[in-house]
């Protein structure tokens, strides 16, 4: 009987020996390696069924009812139907997601769902819609969007609201219209709550984790000329474009989501309707006006006027100490868009009494989309809205002011 290859290497192994081993050591590396890519084949094969049984109809988002109550030229407000007992002591509050993106995010499907988490808590819940822009739109400036579209859509609710104070709910971009205005008519705020929003542009760069502040980099590496020739050419700042720049901050993701993310799925229908819907919103990506846009990435981002205190909005300068009412700030410790710093520096200005931040352990848009942040974002928000529900009523906003266009 031939020895054992294992009991020859204890002793004196011969090169037939060593040849064998590593044969044997390859043999169970090709075992392996195969049995993983049947595997893998597999869970894909599972999936691909999946995707092709899938119908187009499947795959909707933002089905809460809606319906409009207010419009201003292609800027819509609407109301969520409530879906629970509307609570009296607590003031409506308008959701105003930014121009990159739909707000339609906020109400993905039903389980997860801020809005009908708000809804479910008695909230009367209202959103601003910014239509579809187009080169029509080109000239329109932040001024614009701040202190006319935004304020009038303020202003009604106020006035439906028996003329006193609403909450304002910003987010991203958004987010940073919410400030501006909250710092310019306070009294029309009982409260601002904001999400993923960015403040100073310039953050704490020596702080940035591996991954974050590249979107910061970018734009402040970009000459003022070449912002300019490529408004000038489209007149707008297109979707598609930015598409892409938010794609590559996460490289392999987008280049692996479409084989191996569907593949590790396993051809489980619910997931994979999670992931077509996200992909459906992140697809709608409509084109930012080019005037504004041109104010966004250089006052903003290379200039960071807004902490600095020199940004104009309608020739007033914003001051962000005169925020005058409780703020909730939430930002995504892995948010590789809008870098933590960029905005828990809103804590700096607003008086330490009303200020509160919720740190959400993912990125951003898992703030509003993951399951985990229906409870610790969207119950954080309810909880906040309580407090304030239970404090001293709000007194009349005061006289409404013109929504009249300022030329």
């Amino acid at each position: 009987m031939m020895p054992r290859r294992d009991k020859i290497r204890t002793s004196k192994s011969t090169p037939m020996d060593e040849t064998m081993h590593a044969y044997d050591q390859a043999a169970e590396s090709y075992r392996v390696a195969w049995a993983q890519m049947l595997d893998a084949s597999t869970r894909a094969a599972k999936s691909g069924e999946v995707l092709g049984q899938t119908q187009r109809d499947e795959v909707q988002i933002a089905e809460t009812p809606a319906d409009e109550v207010f419009r201003v030229d292609k800027v819509r407000v609407f109301r969520y139907r409530p879906i629970a007992k509307v609570r009296k002591d607590l003031a409506p509050v308008l959701i105003c997601y930014g121009l990159f993106g739909r707000q339609t995010m906020i109400d993905l499907q039903d389980d997860r769902s801020m809005v009908r988490n708000m809804l479910a808590q008695g909230v009367d819940v209202y959103v601003v819609d910014w239509g579809t822009p187009t080169r029509a739109d080109q000239y329109l400036s932040l001024d614009d969007y701040i202190d006319f579209y935004l304020r009038s859509c303020v202003e009604h609710l106020v006035e439906e609201n028996g003329g006193r104070p609403i909450n304002l709910f910003g987010i991203c971009e958004g987010g940073t219209f919410a400030v501006a205005l909250a710092a310019l008519e306070p009294k029309l705020f009982s409260g601002l709550a904001l999400a993923i929003t960015p403040v100073d542009f310039d953050g704490e760069p020596e702080k940035f984790w591996p991954g974050e502040g590249f979107l910061n980099t970018w734009f402040k590496n970009l000459e003022e000329e070449d912002i300019d020739r490529l408004i000038d050419t489209y007149g707008m700042l297109p979707g598609a474009m930015t598409g892409v720049v938010f794609s590559s901050l996460t490289p392999i993701n987008s280049m692996t989501k479409y084989n191996l993310g569907i593949a590790r799925m396993e051809g489980d229908k619910a997931a994979i309707l999670n992931f077509l819907r996200m992909e459906k919103w992140i697809a709608d990506r409509p084109d930012h006006p080019g005037r504004a846009a041109k104010q966004w990435l250089t006052n903003l981002y290379q200039r960071n006027e807004l902490t600095r205190g020199e940004f104009e909005v309608t020739g007033r300068k914003v001051d962000l100490t005169k925020i005058a009412c409780p703020v909730l700030n939430i930002y995504a410790e892995q948010d590789h868009i809008i870098p933590v710093s960029c905005s828990k520096a809103l804590g700096r200005f607003v008086k330490p009494k009303l200020y509160e931040e919720i740190g959400f352990p993912g990125g951003h848009v898992g703030v509003f989309v993951s399951r985990k942040a229906q409870g610790v974002v969207a119950g954080g928000i309810c909880e906040w809205l309580d407090r304030m529900g239970k404090g001293a009523k709000s007194k009349p906003a005061g006289k409404k002011t013109s929504t009249k266009k300022k030329k």
